[in-house]
């Protein structure tokens, strides 16, 4: 079984930080299962690694005590397909021509907000449009299942335990932080949150309140999602200005947001549609 990580102790103000150190998991950390029947003695022994890590107890107690085992997620993890699909397949399903006319039509009605971002940030407006449309429709399709189950699940489960260990800790952490409620975090099916599907992890370390109401909701304010999205890419080298086309400089941070070869050519492809 692939050993956990612990995280160093948390603080409203370093939250972040937190989540990018580890050190070496004691004997007494939660242990996987591959069916439902260690879940409940799972979520006691995962309560106790969450405190150690600095979760409070209201947030255990609201988020990760009522998590239920979903037998759709570990269904949906064993059976993912879309990566496989070619390029012309892969747009017609995440990027087509419809995408085209409704993303030009946003860009336009939300030229000033979308103008400061790329002025703060340097991320071209419709590459946020692009990834805004392929992840979720521009908003219409984020998710509905409880994130908290979700993440739960596949932490238990020991296929990828270690790695959602971390994501679920990291969800913990948004509640914390106070930017969410347990029952708000809903979304896919693997725990992604919000408009452009950010990992937990991700979610915490690059989600930007971009609407100045003091959170960073990325399920409800379009603000927040279009900046944390562009303070993704910067944070991960994005080059202001430059290309992002194949052989451009910035085509290889598409690959940070996501590593499926197809999906990059493919958000490149939308977005330089979009620019047209």
């Amino acid at each position: 079984m692939l050993r956990r990580k612990q995280f160093m102790s948390l603080a409203l103000s370093g939250l972040t930080a937190l989540m990018l150190g580890a050190a070496a998991v004691p004997a007494n950390a939660a242990q996987c299962g591959n069916s439902a029947a260690g879940f409940d003695q799972w979520k006691q022994q995962m309560a106790q690694e969450a405190a150690r890590a600095g979760i409070s107890q209201r947030t255990i107690q609201s988020a990760l005590m009522p998590a239920q085992y979903s037998r759709k997620v570990i269904s949906l993890d064993r059976n993912q397909h879309s990566m496989n699909l070619s390029l012309d397949a892969f747009m017609k399903r995440r990027a087509p021509a419809s995408f085209v006319s409704k993303g030009k039509r946003i860009i336009r009605q939300n030229a000033g907000l979308l103008n400061s971002i790329e002025k703060r940030y340097g991320v071209q407006k419709e590459v946020l449009v692009a990834i805004w449309g392929m992840e979720t429709g521009f908003g219409a399709n984020s998710g509905n299942m409880p994130v908290f189950s979700s993440l739960a699940t596949l932490s238990y489960d020991c296929r990828r335990s270690a790695f959602f260990t971390e994501e679920l800790l990291a969800a913990m952490a948004i509640v914390d932080r106070g930017d969410m409620s347990p029952n708000q975090m809903r979304g896919a099916w693997a725990g992604e949150i919000g408009q452009t599907q950010f990992l937990a992890k991700n979610y915490l370390r690059f989600a930007v309140d971009g609407d100045g109401d003091g959170r960073r909701d990325l399920i409800r304010s379009k603000a927040d999602v279009l900046a944390s999205t562009a303070n993704f890419l910067r944070q991960h080298g994005w080059r202001p200005g430059a290309g992002y086309q194949q052989g451009q400089p910035n085509f290889a941070v598409l690959r940070e947001w996501n590593r499926a070869g197809v999906y990059q050519k493919a958000l490149a492809l939308f977005a330089s549609q979009l620019a047209n």
